[in-house]
């Protein structure tokens, strides 16, 4: 029986009860505003359905799945406008109803995955448009427009609200990429473990639509892998390799006063930080060469990056290191593992982070040489 069990219920998602509570409460909050909308638009027109049956289904994905590409505004706009379109299609050219019924479904999933708009209760919608009766076939082509459009317009614009004010990122985005340096190497993360072209390799192999997007499993895939190596790795903290005497600047420094400070010291990445010494940002090489202009060899703020502090909302440039330098910046503490920065940098494409106390204040500089350096030691003294 226990086995038997096994083969029917689906293992349990690791996923904890807040996440389950926001994902009903955004189901809640979006089939209710979309039918009181709908409602308030057909009034007494009892020809007009206010809310049709898919949006339940749609509502699943959009509010409990929303990373998944089954649940992205492509996938449920044009896919159950499609489906309605197919739909009365079918419905108006072929009489018997479970033959247009199944027609409608296959014709529905060929075109949305031709058109990469895959959406699950977009089948529904077809099949809706095939069986909802004379008030349905009634409405023709203006089935696809209402209820089928406006709902799904409506709700998708609720997701969008509702996900992102409840800490969820909707439409779904790809985390972005460390930047990379132009030339035919792989990122640092990629270096290690299985490559891009492994896993395509793999996917086509497979040959099955899989409700996660193909970067998403790649990270998640790789992440696993870092994890692997941080539970085989040594247990040093920042504490232990860590720079103690750092030299650092001032958000009100001139950029020529930090360029001839990383010049003297051969430093690439110095710490920035205000009157109580606490770590407001990190001003880098790349920061130099990106942001400021040159004009005889000294460091300036050039129209481009003039433009770029505008529109961000920051304070007049003046030619100083908060002009150019990255904020908010990734810290970590004394006592962080060095397992854990080892992700850190490689996920993020970090070359330096600074470490910080527990009021914020700068402690030292960890960089990839010392992580290496580090490791290396500690390897030879085991």
């Amino acid at each position: 029986m226990r086995n038997l069990l096994r083969l029917i219920v689906p293992e349990a998602m690791p996923v904890s009860y807040k996440e389950r509570f926001r994902a009903a409460t955004g189901a809640l909050i979006g089939i209710f505003v979309t039918g009181v909308i709908g409602h308030l638009a057909v009034g007494s027109n009892a020809a007009l359905p206010a809310l049709i049956a898919p949006m339940g289904a749609s509502a699943v994905l959009l509010f409990a799945v929303p990373s998944s590409p089954l649940a992205q505004p492509w996938s449920i706009l044009c896919g159950n406008i499609l489906s309605a379109f197919v739909g009365v299609t079918v419905a108006m050219l072929i009489a018997d109803p479970f033959i247009a019924a199944a027609l409608a479904i296959s014709l529905a999933i060929a075109a949305m995955m031709a058109l990469r708009c895959l959406h699950p209760p977009s089948g529904a919608v077809a099949l809706t448009a095939v069986l909802g009766g004379a008030a349905i076939h009634d409405l023709g082509y203006g089935f696809v427009l209402w209820p089928v459009a406006s709902n799904s317009i409506v709700l998708l614009t609720l997701a969008v609200l509702f996900n992102n004010l409840s800490g969820r990122r909707y439409p779904h985005s790809i985390r972005s990429q460390p930047a990379s340096h132009g030339t035919k190497d792989p990122a640092p993360i990629q270096r290690i473990g299985f490559s891009s072209a492994d896993l395509d390799d793999v996917l086509k192999e497979y040959d099955q639509v899989l409700d996660i997007e193909r970067d998403d499993l790649e990270t998640i895939l790789r992440r696993t892998e870092l994890r692997s190596y941080r539970r085989r790795a040594t247990h040093l903290d920042c504490a232990s390799i860590m720079s103690r005497d750092v030299v650092g600047v001032a958000p009100d420094d001139p950029l020529k006063t930090a360029h001839e400070l990383m010049r003297s010291h051969h430093f690439k990445a110095l710490p920035v930080t205000n009157d109580n010494a606490e770590v407001v940002g990190i001003v880098t090489q790349t920061d130099f060469l990106d942001k400021a202009s040159w004009t005889n060899g000294r460091p300036s703020i050039g129209l481009i990056q003039r433009v770029r502090l505008i529109f961000s909302g920051k304070s007049a440039p003046n030619g100083t290191v908060k002009d150019i330098m990255t904020s908010p910046v990734k810290t970590v503490s004394p006592e962080t593992p060095i397992e854990d920065v080892i992700i850190m940098l490689a996920e993020q494409g970090l070359h330096y982070l600074p470490v910080v106390d527990a009021n914020n204040k700068l402690a030292g500089i960890i960089s990839q040489s010392d992580v290496m350096v580090g490791m290396l030691a500690d390897k030879a003294a085991t």
